[in-house]
């Protein structure tokens, strides 16, 4: 009985502090979810640039825009953590610009929310490597969502968060800590003006990526 007593609180308590957590990002303050999102994002280095990652399987899968990777022969990843590891690209879809990496190692990953409940004003974080400055966090809003991108699909976020050189492929996270959507490009000539790919697109190509890997 004590047992299951000491069970039940620490349950209460998990449950508290999530709520906690919650209340705080939804006055407008991240800080509550950042040190565990950021244990997730990833900077991708090759031999030709940089870019960023998230981590969404803790098997060592890492998805990033195939621009960030495509024709490299050396990719590595490093961790929050600060660990380095050498990567292998396993899947991608060019036409949506995602890739899967795998690396072996476990690692903590995010899960991915639905991208369809995004409503414009939400407020949104995204998580990343701009100009080389690994594990950047910038805040900002939704503005628009189900945008059409230079593939003629309308698969896009559009957020006034920056996304600058190296930031792509990084995710963007709602208050649940929650991917709704992978950085990827941003509107030369305008301030403001960042599109991200939605996370439902993004789930459906990298499920596919793994059923095949994992066949």
């Amino acid at each position: 009985l004590i047992d299951e007593i000491e069970k039940q609180s620490e349950i209460k308590l998990g449950e508290l502090k999530d709520e906690l957590k919650s209340i705080k990002v939804k006055s407008k303050d991240f800080t509550a979810i950042i040190d565990d999102v950021l244990q997730s994002a990833v900077s991708v280095g090759t031999d030709k640039g940089l870019g960023s990652g998230a981590v969404i399987d803790n098997r060592g899968f890492i998805v990033t825009n195939l621009h960030a990777v495509n024709g490299a022969k050396i990719i590595r990843i490093l961790t929050y953590g600060g660990e380095v590891y050498d990567a292998a690209l396993i899947g991608y879809n060019d036409v949506a610009d995602i890739a899967v990496l795998k690396v072996n190692a476990e690692l903590k990953s995010l899960e991915f929310g639905n991208s369809d409940d995004a409503q414009v004003g939400e407020r949104v974080i995204a998580l990343g490597n701009p100009a080389g400055l690994s594990f950047t966090v910038t805040e900002g809003i939704v503005s628009a969502v189900h945008r059409e991108g230079p593939n003629n699909l309308k698969i896009y976020l559009q957020t006034d968060v920056p996304i600058n050189p190296g930031n792509s492929g990084g995710p963007l996270v709602d208050a649940n800590s929650r991917i709704i959507g992978i950085n990827n490009f941003k509107m030369g000539g305008f301030e403001g003006l960042g599109f991200a790919i939605e996370s439902n697109t993004v789930k459906g190509i990298t499920d596919d990526i793994f059923n095949h890997y994992l066949e």
